[in-house]
């Protein structure tokens, strides 16, 4: 028997917000409830967020959960090509990272 799959944006699910460290981006993933909060925890990983951010050089992502505030926190390395003024990227202060993560699409059982 076969589990009925959907599919859906992290932005259904969350908001965002994003910024550099210098050559390093951070993204902060706020859920908007509990059950949100839960898809996200297993299926939006590091390794999601690294592929989903490939072509822009990340040569590593570090996932932070903070269960109180139902949010995660990714740190991509080398996401902004030298960062601020060193980089010739339109973002370099990665701001529109957050806003860009919203539209991955997860996929998620049907009843969730």
């Amino acid at each position: 028997m076969s589990t009925a799959k959907k599919t859906v944006k992290v932005g259904e699910l969350a908001s965002a917000r994003s910024g550099d460290k210098g050559n390093h981006a951070n993204i902060g993933v706020v859920a908007r409830d509990e059950a949100s909060y839960e898809i996200l925890l297993s299926r939006l990983t590091a390794v999601r967020v690294q592929d989903y951010f490939r072509e822009l050089g990340v040569t590593r992502v570090e996932r932070f959960e903070l269960p109180k505030v139902q949010a995660l926190n990714f740190l991509l390395y080398d996401a902004l090509a030298g960062g601020a003024s060193r980089s010739l990227r339109i973002d370099t202060q990665g701001k529109l990272l957050g806003t860009s993560l919203l539209d991955l699409v997860l996929v998620v059982e049907a009843g969730e």
